[in-house]
C-alpha cells in the first residue's frame, strides 16, 4: 500500500487528512508533538480502517526533530508517496510586538520546516519518477492580517515554486487554501469566530476531499467550495487597499494569543 506522511496529523485538518486517506487504504505517518495524542489516534485509525500508521514524535520547530522527519521521508526502503505539510497555528501577536517569538515560531514551523520537508520529498519522489506533495495554505495568505497571512502568501507561492521545479517529474504539487473550515483549530488558536456568519463555514471532510482531488489532477491551487471560489475571485482583483481595510476588521476582532494545532 502506498504511505503518507502528514504533520500535525493528530488535530484539525491533519486529522481529517489521516481519516480521508486511511479510507482510501493508505498507511500513515502521523507527524505531532504530542505522543499520547499520537498514540490514541493511531490506535483508531488502526481498528476503524485496518491500515498501517506509524507515530512519528517530532516538534517541528526544533531543526533536530526536522532532520529526523527528513531522513524518515528520504528512507528508501519505506518510500512516501505522499507529504501532507500541514502543521500550523494562528498568529495575533502584532508586527511591532518587541516580543517576536511567536512569529520566529511561526517562520520555522510554517515556513522553514515546510521548505525542508518539501525539498526531501521532492528529491525523493522524483527519483522514484511519482509522488505527491499537499501544502495546507490557507485564503488569509490573499489577505494581510499580520504574519499568518504572510506565512500562508508564502506556503502558496513556494508551492507554486516546488511545482514549476518539478514540473515533468511524476511529482505533482499543490497549495491547499482553505477558508473558514469547522474543526478544533479556531478554538486552539484563541480565535473569535462568533462574528463569521455560518454561510461562510465549510466542512472539513469535504476541504480534505477538494485537496485530494486537485492532488490527483495535477492543480497547483485549490480554494476549496464555490463559495470561497467566488469570493476570492472578487479577492485577487479588488484595490488592495480595500483588501487592507476588510483584513483590519476581520484582525480587530481576534485575540493575542497563539496556540499550535500540531
Amino acid at each position: 500500500m502506498a504511505t503518507a506522511l502528514i504533520t500535525g496529523g493528530t488535530s484539525g485538518l491533519g486529522a481529517e487528512f489521516a481519516r480521508t486517506l486511511a479510507r482510501r487504504g493508505y498507511d500513515l505517518v502521523l507527524v505531532a508533538r504530542n505522543l499520547e495524542r499520537l498514540d490514541s489516534t493511531a490506535g483508531e485509525l488502526r481498528t476503524r480502517f485496518g491500515v498501517d500508521v506509524e507515530t512519528f514524535p517530532a516538534d517541528l520547530s526544533d531543526r533536530a526533530d526536522v532532520s529526523r522527519v527528513v531522513d524518515r521521508i528520504t528512507d528508501d526502503t519505506r518510500p512516501i508517496e505522499l507529504l501532507v505539510n500541514n502543521a500550523g497555528f494562528g498568529v495575533h501577536t502584532p508586527l511591532t510586538s518587541e516580543d517576536t517569538s511567536s512569529h520566529d515560531l511561526a517562520i520555522e514551523v510554517m515556513m522553514r520546516t515546510v521548505l525542508v520537508l518539501g525539498g526531501a520529498a521532492g528529491r525523493a519522489m522524483r527519483a522514484r519518477g511519482h509522488g505527491a506533495i499537499i501544502n495546507t495554505s490557507s485564503v488569509a495568505g490573499f489577505m494581510a492580517m499580520g504574519s499568518y497571512s504572510a506565512a500562508k502568501a508564502w506556503v502558496t507561492s513556494y508551492s507554486e515554486g516546488l511545482a514549476v521545479e518539478l514540473h515533468g517529474t511524476g511529482v505533482r504539487v499543490t497549495a491547499l487554501c482553505p477558508g473558514w473550515v469547522r474543526t478544533e483549530f479556531h478554538d486552539r488558536a484563541g480565535i473569535t469566530t462568533s462574528s463569521i456568519p455560518d454561510a461562510l463555514w465549510i466542512d472539513a471532510g469535504l476541504t480534505i476531499e477538494a485537496g485530494l482531488h486537485a492532488s490527483d489532477r495535477g492543480r497547483v491551487i485549490v480554494i476549496p467550495s464555490a463559495r470561497f471560489k467566488f469570493l476570492f475571485f472578487f479577492v485577487r482583483y479588488l484595490p488592495r487597499s480595500v483588501i487592507r481595510a476588510i483584513s483590519g476588521k476581520i484582525s480587530a476582532s481576534r485575540r493575542d494569543s497563539v496556540e499550535s494545532n500540531a
